[in-house]
C-alpha cells in the first residue's frame, strides 16, 4: 500500500495508518491490527519508563537520558530561573536507517511502503 501524503502540515505516518497497514499487508482483522500497533507502543514507552534502553535493530536505540540541572531565563522579563534536573527520551538512528532515509533522496510528495 502506497500512501501519499501532500499536506502543508509536516508529513507524519500514524498509529492508525500503522494498523491499517498490518490489516492490509498480513491479514489481521482491524481490532487485532490496533491492538498490536497499541501493546507495541505500549511496551516501548513502558520500558524507557522503567529506564531502560529501548533498541530495534535496523531502525535505531531510544534511550533515557537524565539532564542536569541548570539556570535558565525567562526570555519575556529577562529574570533568571532554575531549570531542575530531568529525564529525556533520545533517538539515534541506526546505520541502516541513515542510509535508507539518504538513498531515498529529497522527492515530494513523500511515499510511504
Amino acid at each position: 500500500m502506497d500512501i501519499t501524503v501532500e499536506s502543508l502540515e509536516t508529513p507524519a505516518l500514524t498509529k492508525a495508518q500503522l494498523a491499517e497497514l498490518l490489516f492490509e499487508q498480513i491479514g489481521l482483522n482491524k481490532r487485532e491490527s490496533k491492538d498490536m500497533i497499541d501493546a507495541f507502543f505500549d511496551l516501548v514507552s513502558q520500558s524507557l519508563v522503567d529506564g531502560d534502553d529501548v533498541k530495534i535493530t535496523g531502525f535505531g536505540n531510544f534511550q533515557i537520558r537524565t539532564k542536569a540541572p541548570r539556570p535558565g531565563r525567562n526570555p519575556r522579563t529577562g529574570e533568571a530561573i532554575p531549570i531542575e534536573a530531568r529525564r529525556v527520551v533520545t533517538f539515534h538512528a541506526s546505520q541502516k536507517l541513515k542510509e535508507q532515509i539518504q538513498e531515498q533522496g529529497f522527492s515530494s510528495p513523500r511515499m510511504l511502503p
